[in-house]
C-alpha cells in the first residue's frame, strides 16, 4: 500500500514512482535547516562523549585508530533510543512523513544507524542487500539516509543499482556456506550491472530512500571530511521481521512502533495464506491459553 497523491506530505508524486521503479530516490532539501542544525548538535554530543571511550561499545562502535585526542566513529547505534531529537526525527517528523509517503499510513518503525565514514579512508561498504541482514515477511522495508554534511564524490557516497530491488537475492555468506561476510560473493558479481550504479552526492539536508532489496554499497572516504549518515528502516504496517535470523532480535525498546493515523491491522500472509495473527505480546500481556480463552467467554 502507498499513499494516494493528494496525501503525500513531502515528496512529490514523481519521487514516488521514481523510488518504486528504480528502488530508490534522492531528495535534495527535503530536511529544513532547523532540523538539520538539531541533528548536527545531537550527532556532535556522541562525538564528545566518543573521546572518553578507549574501546567500543554496544552504543558507539569506534575505529581502531580513535583516540581521545583524534575521535574516528564508525557508528552510532540505534540513536533513536539515546536522543530525543532523533527520536522525534525519526517516529514523527520528516523521516517518519517520508516513510508514510512511501508505505501509507500507519508504517511500522524498525531501527535506526548513524553511520559516521570518518575522513580520510573511512571503511568501505561492499555491494550488498539490506534484506538478508534483517529479513520480513514481505519486501517493502525501505531505508531514509539523512546527509549531515555535504556530501561529494570524494567522500564514499553510497551507489546503487537502479531497479535491483526486483532482482535477484543474493548469497551473502562466503563461499563455505558457514561464514557470514555480509557482502554479495565475488563470483556473483558479473551478474550484477555495476557500472549503472548512481552514487549518490548531495548537499547536507539530502534525504536518500532505498529499498532493502537494492543492491548498493559505498567506497572508502579519501577526503578531509567526516560523512555522518542518519539511517531508519520502515516497512508497511503488516511487515513483519522473522525473528531467529539476522539482527532483528537486537534492535531497540521502539522496533514495531506504528506510526501515522489508521487502524493496524493484524493480517498476515505467509506463502501465500492470509490469516489474522494475534497481537504483539514480546513486550508482556500474555498468560496462558486458558486465561484468554475464559476471560473471553
Amino acid at each position: 500500500m502507498t499513499a494516494t497523491t493528494n496525501e503525500l506530505q513531502v515528496l512529490t508524486p514523481e519521487q514516488v514512482q521514481s523510488y518504486h521503479e528504480r528502488g530508490y530516490v534522492l531528495i535534495e532539501g527535503a530536511v529544513s535547516d532547523a532540523w538539520l542544525s538539531r541533528l548536527q548538535a545531537a550527532s556532535d554530543e556522541f562525538v564528545v562523549e566518543s573521546r572518553t571511550l578507549t574501546a567500543s561499545t554496544k552504543k558507539l562502535d569506534l575505529d581502531p585508530a580513535h583516540s581521545a585526542e583524534d575521535p574516528r566513529l564508525r557508528r552510532l547505534t540505534s540513536p533513536v533510543e539515546h536522543h530525543a531529537t532523533f527520536a522525534e526525527f525519526t517516529l514523527q517528523g520528516p523521516a517518519a512523513q517520508i516513510a508514510l509517503d512511501l508505505l501509507g499510513s500507519p508504517a511500522r518503525y524498525h531501527h535506526s544507524k548513524l553511520n559516521y565514514k570518518w575522513s580520510g579512508g573511512g571503511e568501505a561498504v561492499e555491494w550488498h542487500q539490506d534484506i538478508q541482514y534483517w529479513p520480513h515477511t514481505d519486501f517493502t522495508p525501505l531505508t531514509i539516509g539523512v546527509y549531515l554534511n555535504d556530501v561529494d564524490d570524494e567522500m564514499g557516497p553510497m551507489g546503487i543499482v537502479p531497479g535491483s530491488h526486483t532482482g535477484e537475492l543474493y548469497n551473502l555468506y562466503a563461499d563455505d556456506d558457514t561464514t557470514w561476510t555480509g557482502s554479495i560473493r565475488d563470483h556473483d558479481l558479473p551478474k550484477i550491472d555495476l557500472d549503472s550504479a548512481e552514487f549518490l552526492t548531495g548537499p547536507a539536508g539530502s534525504v536518500t530512500v532505498h529499498n532493502c532489496g537494492c543492491v548498493h554499497g559505498s567506497t572508502p572516504n579519501d577526503s578531509g571530511r567526516v560523512r555522518p549518515l542518519l539511517l531508519q528502516t520502515y516497512s508497511a504496517h503488516d511487515s513483519y521481521p522473522l525473528l531467529g535470523v539476522g539482527a532483528n532480535g537486537a534492535t531497540g525498546r521502539a522496533s514495531g512502533m506504528l506510526i501515522g493515523a489508521g487502524e493496524p491491522t493484524r493480517s498476515l500472509t505467509v506463502g501465500g495464506r492470509t490469516m489474522p495473527a494475534a497481537p504483539d505480546w514480546s513486550r508482556g500481556g500474555y498468560t496462558t491459553i486458558f486465561d484468554v480463552q475464559q476471560d473471553t467467554k
